[in-house]
């Protein structure tokens, strides 16, 4: 198994180390660090959720407010945590680091930045204005 590399040393390699054994192995630790990180953060929303309710109604409306916050946090990161397991997937499929429309290399500095993306920024630019394009049209 390859050793674990710093960033500065990721950074430091040259385009035809690409996805080599050290890199992956970079990115295979860093996302089951974030995958460990969503499961504890749903485990403590769970925990939370778990109040008994309040008898005084003012009490009770909070109580109820704390809880959808809690709900919408946990439903981003229930995404999250499926992202991080198709990153680990993609990684173990030898697609991770590829973008899953052109093919191209999405580039160290992206996956440093959002270790889940699936497109490097030409393509991920191109939907997300194609989004916006059809979004205006339906409202327009």
């Amino acid at each position: 198994m390859p050793h674990t590399i710093s960033e500065e040393a990721l950074l430091a390699m040259t385009a035809s180390q690409y996805m080599n054994a050290s890199q992956r192995e970079f990115f295979r630790k860093r996302l089951l660090a974030l995958a460990l990180e969503c499961e504890q953060h749903l485990g403590n929303a769970r925990k939370n959720l778990q109040t008994p309710a309040q008898a005084d109604p003012l009490d009770a409306a909070v109580e109820e407010e704390t809880c959808r916050h809690q709900l919408r946090f946990m439903a981003r990161q229930q995404a999250l945590l499926g992202k991080i397991r198709g990153a680990l997937r993609r990684l173990q499929n030898g697609d991770y680091g590829y973008c899953k429309i052109s093919g191209d290399p999405i580039g160290l500095p992206r996956l440093l930045a959002r270790p889940t993306t699936e497109y490097c920024a030409e393509v991920k630019a191109r939907l997300e204005q194609n989004e916006r394009h059809y979004a205006h049209q339906r409202t327009g």
